[in-house]
């Protein structure tokens, strides 16, 4: 009755009314003297320019936008959440490159769960669009300015994706808490937790912070808050009685992967866990019921690694001890803000995999552990696409790590290594590169050979497959259907009938300034019903096996000074390689797409092309 009493009292913070808290403008976007930045607005499909409409419509109303006559300007982004609702921000990189950063700390992980772990109840309280609850200063607000097709804006509030919003939130949130913080509650950005050892405590501490919070006019969600808990999930760690695991989310990945079937899967096991054998005693002692299904010369490496296999009792309990070990506090770690963070990612035909480490002096130590499946619609991805997907879904699951720190992602698909510095033409990944602007990250190359646990994690998937949530149809073009997805994922095989005029819009294209970069949504259209059935590389090997003149290539390629084998395709010598396509209905269908089209230039003739 006491905690209802408290909350009856306290109701006004959970007004889904929105509003702005009780404190002075923070100013937050300090650039110095440099002059101003203008950026186009990306090119829009009517429906995406009446969604602009409509969301600045509802920021006008709520007081969070205001007309504008700044000479700054960023391009608008919005992004879908898992609710499916818009998430309306702008592409702050530009305006992030200039900006002086904020050096006001986050709490130190370690340092909270410490305070954490001697309590007993926990409250969380989560803020209702918490950026947009600051106010901002007048001095910054020109800097936030946008554009529609009518009207130019600027925020009145934080908006989201620049540098400094986690330090200016954090800072708002330090001083609002005051003399409460470090006693009996704390905050990590927007993220709040009080914690009790008793429960006449836990009411006294939950009635001061909302008085706290409803005098600094805050709102919160009721839907992801709890109240006087005894166990509770905090920044990725499960909490009850004074003991801190790290969550099932963040471990599952790797402890309940499959026994090895195959010689290759034990071996991919063995080298995964020999990463981390620094902090495994006797490491070589319990691996060694695995060690001979190492191979250690070449004609091991192609032999029978794909041989199904049974493991003996002495193997089953080697696996079973070193996941133990990986996840268990004997190498797994509680996150300390004192060394940086890194994300390790791959990705393979059965789905993703995931490890957040931090780099300490002894060496890269796991915090936790991500593996998914693929849905059948994921499997049919370009490979540049499924490594994307899966550093995505590692920012998803770590966000409360990884928002508001500097942290480096490391893959061994070199095309990524541009994700976070420019425009890309493949959709998706560009998509999920503006989804993911508020983060600081450096990419780094690593070769496959040194990137064992994550690959491991990606060839035996424990999460079931979702969906990716953002997923919308491909663009289509107006005068030949094709798919612009299609395209970029059959790259290899569209070359072959490349002419030259398209080949010349795409140079122009790939090489145009970051914010004319990409893809137009004008494009967009709603004919399904001409849209060119996709085909495969996976199709492509089965039609040169059952072509003669292929196939007589395959069986003497040595004497082709002009063809190549590569991934078992038949390939013509050039700059990049072209795929042979055999006469038939696979010719056909490219040829449909590529030659049969005024739009696509001009071209000579059926042969040639």
């Amino acid at each position: 009755l006491a905690i209802q009493d408290i909350l009856w009292r306290n109701k006004i913070l959970f007004d889904p009314t929105p509003s702005t808290i009780n404190i002075p403008p923070q100013s937050a976007i300090n650039t110095g003297d440099h002059p101003p930045i203008y950026s186009k607005q990306y090119p829009a499909s009517y429906k995406d320019q009446d969604i602009k409409f409509q969301e600045t419509q509802k920021l006008l109303e709520r007081g969070q936008i205001e007309e504008s006559t700044s000479s700054w300007s960023s391009p608008i982004v919005f992004v879908k959440k898992k609710d499916k609702t818009m998430r309306f921000c702008i592409d702050c990189r530009r305006l992030n490159a200039i900006t002086i950063k904020d050096a006001f700390p986050l709490p130190r992980i370690d340092e909270i769960f410490d305070q954490l772990s001697d309590a007993i109840y926990y409250i969380k309280f989560d803020f209702k669009s918490g950026y947009f609850q600051v106010p901002l200063s007048k001095e910054d607000r020109p800097r936030t300015a946008f554009s529609t097709r009518d009207n130019h804006y600027q925020f009145t509030v934080l908006p989201q994706g620049i540098t400094n919003g986690p330090a200016t939130f954090q800072r708002v949130i330090n001083h609002i808490l005051g003399p409460a913080r470090w006693q009996y509650a704390l905050a990590y950005i927007d993220d709040i937790i009080i914690y009790s050892k008793t429960f006449e405590e836990h009411v006294s501490h939950l009635n001061d912070i909302c008085t706290i919070l409803k005098n600094a006019r805050f709102r919160l969600n009721p839907d992801k808050c709890e109240i006087a808990r005894t166990q509770t999930d905090y920044l990725g760690h499960n909490i009850k009685h004074g003991e801190i695991r790290p969550s099932p989310t963040n471990i599952n990945g790797l402890l309940n992967t499959r026994l090895p079937q195959t010689p290759d899967e034990a071996c991919k096991f063995v080298k995964a866990a020999e990463y981390y054998r620094k902090f495994i005693p006797k490491f070589s002692q319990i691996a060694e019921p695995l060690r001979k299904f190492v191979p250690t010369t070449r004609t091991q490496q192609k032999k029978g690694q794909k041989t199904i296999i049974t493991l003996t009792d002495d193997e089953i309990k080697a696996f079973e001890q070193l996941k133990t070990f990986l996840t268990t506090d004997l190498v797994l770690r509680i996150p300390n803000n004192r060394f940086p963070f890194k994300v390790q990612t791959d990705a393979s035909d059965e789905g993703i995999g995931a490890v957040l480490l931090q780099i300490h002096p002894e060496g890269d130590r796991p915090i936790a552990y991500l593996s998914k499946k693929f849905a059948t619609a994921q499997r049919k991805w370009s490979p540049m696409e499924q490594e994307c997907y899966a550093f995505i879904c590692a920012l998803d699951k770590w966000n409360n790590y990884l928002n508001g720190i500097k942290f480096i992602w490391e893959t061994d698909h070199k095309a990524l290594t541009q994700l976070n510095k420019k425009a890309q033409v493949n959709k998706r990944c560009e998509r999920w590169r503006l989804k993911i602007l508020e983060y600081d990250y450096k990419v780094k190359y690593i070769p496959g050979l040194t990137n064992s646990m994550p690959d491991y994690l990606s060839r035996s998937p424990v999460d079931d497959a979702e969906e990716d949530p953002d997923e919308i149809s491909f663009f289509t073009s107006k005068s030949t259907q094709t798919d612009f997805d299609f395209i970029n994922y059959h790259l290899p095989i569209v070359t072959a009938v490349q002419t030259r005029a398209m080949k010349l819009r795409n140079e122009v294209e790939n090489n145009t300034e970051d914010s004319t970069e990409l893809i137009s949504d004008s494009l967009n259209t709603s004919i399904e019903e001409n849209r060119i059935i996709p085909f495969s590389m996976e199709q492509l090997g089965p039609a040169q096996q059952n072509d003669t003149y292929a196939k007589n290539i395959l069986n003497n390629i040595k004497n082709y000074k002009n063809y190549t084998v590569k991934d078992d395709i038949l390939m013509q010598r050039s700059n990049p390689p072209v795929p042979y396509v055999p006469q038939g209905d696979l010719r056909r269908t490219i040829l449909h797409i590529y030659h049969d089209t005024a739009a696509n230039g001009a071209h000579f003739g059926r042969n040639k092309t």
